[in-house]
């Protein structure tokens, strides 16, 4: 038995049979941290008292009898930009690189209260800005399918340390598919909420019409039981909101194949192959169009930076983040944050300026919103016909480290998540086949929408098609 492996329901069990113990499990994933991190740059910190917290939950499980939450002793990884209390949170940027949080996030605080084993923080894109976990200050991390290609972004850390086995549940932030993204590039389950599901309190911000926390998982029900610990209204975030999510009855997918198209051949033909394998199952498979969906990136492209601009302003060097000395104030503005930023945190800092600037408000913002809210009322007329939408959910398998040097080339990586984030839907990665790409098989996930609030009809889907249920 390979404890790395087991789902958190097999973990649940043999804790309770005493296959195993808390402390027995924890070793086992340090042991794959310990061999595998430096050469994937998972992992920018370890904290020191994991197996302080392994004998500690032991010892509460055993004086409990097993009477525990299901949560109990599952070894979990949270991306570097999730406040937990006492530890650093840097968002891997040189502007935060001594920040030491003084609370824990609200997920944190909901995660504690099941005792779980908090391993470390992962690796990210500086402040959630990228596609590839290639714009960390601290070095990319690799993909452990092949650790000569990303792992995708933002959250590749959290995705990578789930198809590393180097935790068994970990949590990111999805601003536009940072956590969908890398989970397909990497072979692993990944799930964005509706807006408002989850607080966002403690989360280091970055488009906050747009942040959502997301989890990654080896199975869908591994990501549904941690769901069902940090969802919920928060009266810290005004964006949270009350009352019961669902999920859809009906077994229709509606697929926008002309937008799909849009994916390598060899991903759309795996794309065909799961919607197949889902109308062997009883779902009805409806074509649709979704007139907005192609020109949602650019959109994208035009709200996110702008709220960038605005959320990253308070790094100044003064009041919060890296001061380095100038010859006047200006100049020690211009120094920090040169110095603390790196070049796609700047370029979407000036984009965002530049979009919000008198001139050219109208011109760009105004009618990117403008295009969101027609994006958000086809979505709301297409969930009347169907209970989910599916696209890939990348163009293409993971690309090579230094492959896209070109910005645009990467922005392009989020055509089929972006949508999500805009409209503010559930969304899960479901990691269903792969391709051959240079004599590597790599993985290709593909992707459900729901509509708002639906997010449990998510997760009997991705079971049906894996063949989890």
């Amino acid at each position: 038995m390979k404890l790395t492996e087991l789902t958190v329901r097999e973990l649940q069990k043999g804790y309770r049979e005493k296959s195993f113990s808390i402390p027995e499990v924890v070793s086992a994933y340090l042991k794959n941290i310990e061999e595998q991190n430096d050469k994937l740059n998972v992992y920018l910190e370890v904290f020191d008292d994991v197996s302080k917290q392994a004998a500690m939950a032991q010892e509460l499980f055993e004086k409990e009898n097993g009477d525990v939450h299901p949560f109990h002793g599952i070894p979990i990884a949270t991306k570097d930009n999730i406040l937990i209390e006492g530890r650093i949170a840097s968002a891997a940027s040189k502007m935060l690189e001594k920040h030491t949080a003084t609370y824990d996030a609200t997920v944190v605080k909901k995660l504690k209260e099941t005792h779980p084993i908090f391993l470390g923080r992962t690796n990210m894109d500086e402040f959630a800005m990228g596609t590839s976990t290639e714009h960390s200050a601290y070095g990319p991390t690799r993909n452990p399918v092949d650790p000569e290609r990303s792992p995708g972004g933002t959250s590749g850390g959290s995705s990578a340390s789930i198809a590393a086995r180097m935790a068994a549940v970990s949590f990111g932030t999805d601003t536009g598919g940072s956590v969908r993204q890398p989970a397909s590039l990497c072979g692993v389950y990944g799930f964005k909420p509706t807006y408002g599901a989850i607080s966002r309190s403690g989360l280091i911000a970055m488009g906050s019409s747009l942040d959502q926390l997301g989890i990654n998982g080896k199975t869908a029900d591994d990501v549904r039981q941690a769901f069902d610990v940090v969802r919920g209204h928060d009266t810290k975030d005004g964006t949270t909101f009350e009352g019961s999510l669902t999920a859809e009855s009906n077994k229709v997918i509606g697929v926008p194949r002309e937008f799909v198209n849009d994916a390598q051949p060899e991903v759309v033909q795996e794309f065909e192959r799961a919607l197949q394998a889902l109308s062997s199952k009883g779902y009805d498979i409806v074509d649709i169009e979704l007139k907005t969906a192609p020109h949602a990136l650019a959109a994208y492209y035009i709200i996110m930076p702008a709220e960038v601009s605005t959320n990253l302003a308070r790094f100044d060097g003064m009041r919060y983040g890296l001061n380095v000395e100038g010859d006047s104030l200006f100049d020690e503005y211009k120094k920090s944050r040169a110095q603390g930023f790196g070049a796609e945190t700047r370029r979407r800092i000036i984009l965002g300026t530049y979009v919000l600037s008198a001139g050219y408000y109208d011109a760009y913002y105004n009618r990117a919103t403008i295009l969101r809210s027609a994006l958000v009322e086809e979505f709301d007329e297409i969930f009347n016909k169907v209970a989910y939408i599916a696209t890939p959910t990348a163009p293409g398998p993971a690309f090579k480290l230094g492959e896209k040097q070109d910005p645009l080339s990467l922005y392009l990586e989020d055509i089929f998540t972006v949508s999500a984030n805009l409209a503010g839907i559930p969304a899960i990665s479901v990691p269903f086949a792969s391709v051959e790409k240079e004599g590597k098989q790599l993985p290709v996930g593909i992707q459900f929408m729901s509509q708002k609030k639906t997010d449990y009809s998510l997760f009997p889907i991705a079971e049906d098609l894996m063949g989890e249920r």
